[in-house]
Protein backbone atom coordinates (compact mmCIF):
# COMPACT_ATOMS: atom_id res chain seq x y z
CA UNK A 1 0.00 0.00 0.00
CA UNK A 2 1.11 3.48 -0.77
CA UNK A 3 2.02 5.23 1.93
CA UNK A 4 -0.56 8.38 0.62
CA UNK A 5 -3.38 5.41 0.28
CA UNK A 6 -5.22 6.36 3.28
CA UNK A 7 -5.27 10.27 3.20
CA UNK A 8 -6.83 12.52 6.04
CA UNK A 9 -8.23 15.84 5.59
CA UNK A 10 -10.84 18.64 5.88
CA UNK A 11 -13.53 20.10 3.57
CA UNK A 12 -16.52 21.62 3.19
CA UNK A 13 -17.40 25.28 2.92
CA UNK A 14 -15.97 25.88 6.54
CA UNK A 15 -13.39 23.40 6.37
CA UNK A 16 -15.10 21.10 9.16
CA UNK A 17 -16.13 17.97 7.56
CA UNK A 18 -13.60 14.93 8.49
CA UNK A 19 -12.87 12.65 5.44
CA UNK A 20 -10.49 10.08 4.65
CA UNK A 21 -9.52 9.33 1.03
CA UNK A 22 -8.52 6.00 0.01
CA UNK A 23 -6.73 6.22 -3.18
CA UNK A 24 -6.44 3.24 -5.63
CA UNK A 25 -3.26 2.34 -7.25
CA UNK A 26 -4.60 3.04 -10.82
CA UNK A 27 -6.49 5.74 -12.53
CA UNK A 28 -9.97 5.81 -10.93
CA UNK A 29 -12.87 5.58 -13.45
CA UNK A 30 -15.29 5.27 -10.60
CA UNK A 31 -15.51 5.79 -7.12
CA UNK A 32 -17.36 5.10 -4.21
CA UNK A 33 -18.59 7.02 -1.15
CA UNK A 34 -18.99 5.20 2.33
CA UNK A 35 -21.92 7.39 4.16
CA UNK A 36 -21.50 6.51 7.85
CA UNK A 37 -24.30 5.14 10.29
CA UNK A 38 -25.08 7.32 13.31
CA UNK A 39 -24.53 7.08 16.89
CA UNK A 40 -23.46 3.62 18.72
CA UNK A 41 -24.08 1.95 14.81
CA UNK A 42 -21.71 4.45 13.68
CA UNK A 43 -19.35 3.51 16.33
CA UNK A 44 -19.66 -0.56 15.81
CA UNK A 45 -19.27 0.15 11.69
CA UNK A 46 -15.64 1.64 11.59
CA UNK A 47 -13.75 -1.12 11.41
CA UNK A 48 -15.86 -2.45 8.48
CA UNK A 49 -16.03 0.41 6.84
CA UNK A 50 -12.65 0.94 6.67
CA UNK A 51 -11.82 -2.57 5.73
CA UNK A 52 -14.51 -2.58 2.54
CA UNK A 53 -12.72 0.54 1.69
CA UNK A 54 -9.38 -1.03 1.22
CA UNK A 55 -11.18 -4.06 -0.81
CA UNK A 56 -12.47 -1.62 -2.94
CA UNK A 57 -8.68 0.44 -3.58
CA UNK A 58 -7.46 -2.65 -4.13
CA UNK A 59 -10.04 -2.83 -6.90
CA UNK A 60 -9.30 0.41 -8.29
CA UNK A 61 -12.26 2.47 -7.04
CA UNK A 62 -11.24 5.99 -5.25
CA UNK A 63 -12.98 5.79 -2.33
CA UNK A 64 -14.19 8.56 0.60
CA UNK A 65 -14.96 7.67 4.20
CA UNK A 66 -16.87 11.12 5.61
CA UNK A 67 -18.31 12.47 8.96
CA UNK A 68 -21.01 14.53 8.96
CA UNK A 69 -21.35 17.59 11.25
CA UNK A 70 -21.51 16.80 14.28
CA UNK A 71 -20.01 12.99 14.01
CA UNK A 72 -16.57 11.46 14.67
CA UNK A 73 -14.01 13.92 14.04
CA UNK A 74 -16.06 16.53 11.51
CA UNK A 75 -16.70 19.66 14.17
CA UNK A 76 -19.68 20.60 15.69
CA UNK A 77 -21.42 19.08 19.19
CA UNK A 78 -22.89 15.55 19.07
CA UNK A 79 -26.16 17.47 20.21
CA UNK A 80 -26.48 19.25 17.23
CA UNK A 81 -26.75 16.44 14.82
CA UNK A 82 -29.17 16.99 12.33
CA UNK A 83 -30.64 14.77 9.31
CA UNK A 84 -31.02 17.57 6.55
CA UNK A 85 -27.77 18.65 7.25
CA UNK A 86 -26.78 15.06 7.13
CA UNK A 87 -27.58 14.75 3.48
CA UNK A 88 -26.47 18.25 2.63
CA UNK A 89 -23.29 16.84 4.46
CA UNK A 90 -23.79 13.85 1.70
CA UNK A 91 -24.06 15.88 -1.25
CA UNK A 92 -21.33 18.05 -0.46
CA UNK A 93 -18.74 14.86 -0.24
CA UNK A 94 -20.18 13.42 -3.52
CA UNK A 95 -18.86 16.75 -4.56
CA UNK A 96 -15.26 16.44 -2.96
CA UNK A 97 -15.06 13.20 -4.08
CA UNK A 98 -15.39 13.72 -8.10
CA UNK A 99 -13.20 16.33 -7.55
CA UNK A 100 -10.00 14.23 -5.78
CA UNK A 101 -10.71 11.06 -8.06
CA UNK A 102 -11.18 12.71 -11.44
CA UNK A 103 -14.47 10.96 -11.87
CA UNK A 104 -18.32 11.35 -12.40
CA UNK A 105 -19.67 8.02 -11.56
CA UNK A 106 -20.02 8.07 -7.78
CA UNK A 107 -21.56 5.13 -5.93
CA UNK A 108 -22.87 5.62 -2.29
CA UNK A 109 -22.56 2.73 0.67
CA UNK A 110 -24.43 2.84 3.32
CA UNK A 111 -25.38 0.86 6.70
CA UNK A 112 -28.74 1.93 8.46
CA UNK A 113 -29.54 5.51 8.53
CA UNK A 114 -26.30 5.49 6.80
CA UNK A 115 -27.94 3.51 3.83
CA UNK A 116 -30.93 5.80 4.33
CA UNK A 117 -29.51 8.85 4.27
CA UNK A 118 -27.46 7.61 0.49
CA UNK A 119 -30.62 6.69 -0.38
CA UNK A 120 -31.97 10.63 0.70
CA UNK A 121 -29.48 12.12 -0.84
CA UNK A 122 -29.52 10.02 -4.23
CA UNK A 123 -31.14 12.38 -6.82
CA UNK A 124 -29.00 15.76 -5.36
CA UNK A 125 -25.72 14.00 -4.96
CA UNK A 126 -26.04 12.50 -8.26
CA UNK A 127 -25.25 9.00 -6.97
CA UNK A 128 -25.22 6.18 -10.26
CA UNK A 129 -26.00 3.41 -7.75
CA UNK A 130 -26.39 3.05 -4.31
CA UNK A 131 -25.41 -0.62 -2.04
CA UNK A 132 -27.66 -0.24 1.17
CA UNK A 133 -27.18 -2.31 4.35
CA UNK A 134 -29.74 -2.92 6.21
CA UNK A 135 -31.19 0.40 5.72
CA UNK A 136 -34.10 2.19 7.87
CA UNK A 137 -36.69 3.11 5.60
CA UNK A 138 -39.27 4.28 8.37
CA UNK A 139 -38.10 5.98 11.54
CA UNK A 140 -41.19 5.81 14.06
CA UNK A 141 -40.16 1.90 14.35
CA UNK A 142 -36.49 2.55 14.80
CA UNK A 143 -36.94 5.43 17.19
CA UNK A 144 -39.05 3.30 19.19
CA UNK A 145 -36.14 0.64 19.48
CA UNK A 146 -33.71 3.10 20.48
CA UNK A 147 -35.69 4.21 23.28
CA UNK A 148 -36.68 0.27 24.61
CA UNK A 149 -32.37 -0.09 24.20
CA UNK A 150 -31.83 3.01 26.39
CA UNK A 151 -34.46 2.11 29.02
CA UNK A 152 -32.75 -1.48 29.12
CA UNK A 153 -29.18 0.15 29.30
CA UNK A 154 -30.17 2.59 32.07
CA UNK A 155 -30.90 -0.26 34.33
CA UNK A 156 -28.20 -2.84 33.31
CA UNK A 157 -26.98 -4.16 36.49
CA UNK A 158 -23.90 -6.14 34.34
CA UNK A 159 -22.99 -1.88 33.45
CA UNK A 160 -24.02 -0.13 36.40
CA UNK A 161 -23.91 -1.05 40.14
CA UNK A 162 -27.26 1.14 40.14
CA UNK A 163 -29.99 2.20 37.89
CA UNK A 164 -29.11 5.71 36.10
CA UNK A 165 -31.54 8.24 36.56
CA UNK A 166 -34.18 9.25 33.97
CA UNK A 167 -32.70 12.93 34.07
CA UNK A 168 -28.93 11.48 33.25
CA UNK A 169 -30.26 9.62 30.23
CA UNK A 170 -32.91 12.10 29.18
CA UNK A 171 -31.29 13.25 26.61
CA UNK A 172 -29.55 10.19 25.39
CA UNK A 173 -29.29 7.37 22.85
CA UNK A 174 -26.91 4.52 23.89
CA UNK A 175 -24.31 7.53 24.90
CA UNK A 176 -24.68 9.54 22.72
CA UNK A 177 -26.35 13.13 23.52
CA UNK A 178 -29.46 13.38 20.92
CA UNK A 179 -30.73 16.73 20.34
CA UNK A 180 -35.25 16.34 19.87
CA UNK A 181 -35.25 17.93 16.97
CA UNK A 182 -33.06 15.04 15.77
CA UNK A 183 -35.32 12.51 17.38
CA UNK A 184 -38.63 14.62 15.77
CA UNK A 185 -36.60 14.20 12.33
CA UNK A 186 -36.07 10.49 12.55
CA UNK A 187 -39.69 10.05 13.94
CA UNK A 188 -41.13 11.31 11.13
CA UNK A 189 -38.08 9.80 8.78
CA UNK A 190 -40.27 7.88 5.54
CA UNK A 191 -37.69 7.01 2.89
CA UNK A 192 -39.48 7.75 -0.79
CA UNK A 193 -38.62 4.71 -2.94
CA UNK A 194 -35.02 4.99 -4.91
CA UNK A 195 -34.71 6.94 -7.73
CA UNK A 196 -31.65 5.30 -8.99
CA UNK A 197 -30.54 1.96 -8.87
CA UNK A 198 -30.48 0.41 -5.64
CA UNK A 199 -28.82 -2.87 -3.88
CA UNK A 200 -30.13 -3.76 -0.68
CA UNK A 201 -28.08 -5.89 1.42
CA UNK A 202 -30.59 -7.45 4.15
CA UNK A 203 -29.18 -9.46 6.90
CA UNK A 204 -32.47 -8.31 9.54
CA UNK A 205 -32.85 -11.94 9.64
CA UNK A 206 -36.85 -13.77 9.80
CA UNK A 207 -37.83 -11.56 12.90
CA UNK A 208 -37.92 -8.46 10.37
CA UNK A 209 -39.48 -9.10 6.97
CA UNK A 210 -39.02 -5.78 4.47
CA UNK A 211 -41.24 -5.89 1.19
CA UNK A 212 -37.78 -4.14 -0.27
CA UNK A 213 -39.47 -4.35 -3.27
CA UNK A 214 -41.45 -0.88 -2.75
CA UNK A 215 -38.27 0.70 -2.20
CA UNK A 216 -36.46 -0.31 -4.91
CA UNK A 217 -38.25 -1.43 -7.50
CA UNK A 218 -37.94 -1.61 -10.89
CA UNK A 219 -34.17 -1.10 -11.05
CA UNK A 220 -32.84 -2.90 -7.53
CA UNK A 221 -32.16 -5.84 -5.71
CA UNK A 222 -32.20 -7.16 -2.48
CA UNK A 223 -29.63 -9.97 -1.74
CA UNK A 224 -29.98 -11.80 1.90
CA UNK A 225 -26.72 -11.80 3.93
CA UNK A 226 -26.15 -14.40 6.73
CA UNK A 227 -25.95 -14.59 9.44
CA UNK A 228 -28.06 -11.81 10.47
CA UNK A 229 -26.53 -8.20 12.65
CA UNK A 230 -27.37 -7.84 15.81
CA UNK A 231 -27.97 -4.25 15.64
CA UNK A 232 -30.00 -4.23 18.42
CA UNK A 233 -28.72 -6.56 21.17
CA UNK A 234 -28.11 -4.71 23.77
CA UNK A 235 -26.02 -7.49 25.21
CA UNK A 236 -23.05 -6.97 21.78
CA UNK A 237 -23.38 -3.19 22.07
CA UNK A 238 -19.69 -2.90 22.52
CA UNK A 239 -18.78 -5.28 19.59
CA UNK A 240 -17.83 -4.01 16.70
CA UNK A 241 -19.82 -5.35 13.44
CA UNK A 242 -17.85 -7.41 11.14
CA UNK A 243 -19.56 -9.20 8.05
CA UNK A 244 -16.84 -10.80 5.47
CA UNK A 245 -20.03 -11.50 3.33
CA UNK A 246 -21.14 -7.94 3.50
CA UNK A 247 -17.73 -7.00 1.63
CA UNK A 248 -17.56 -9.37 -0.36
CA UNK A 249 -21.19 -8.65 -1.82
CA UNK A 250 -20.50 -5.03 -2.75
CA UNK A 251 -17.06 -5.71 -3.64
CA UNK A 252 -18.77 -8.22 -6.37
CA UNK A 253 -21.47 -5.62 -7.13
CA UNK A 254 -18.82 -3.13 -8.16
CA UNK A 255 -16.89 -5.37 -10.08
CA UNK A 256 -19.99 -6.97 -12.25
CA UNK A 257 -20.59 -3.33 -12.65
CA UNK A 258 -17.48 -2.04 -13.97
Amino acid sequence: MRPDAELPFFFGPDGGLFGMYHAPDVPARRAVLMCAPLGQDLIRCHRIYRQLAQTLAGQGLAVLRFDYHGTGDSAGETATVDWERCVADTVLAAAELRARAGVERVVAFGARLGGSIAMCSAERAGFVEAIVWDPVLEGSGYVAALDAMQAALREDAGRFTQPRSHADVAAQWLGFDTGDRLRRQLGALAVRPATVPTMVLDSLGPSETIAWGRWIAPHGKATSIVPSTPWNDLRRLETAILSQPVIQAVAGRLRETA
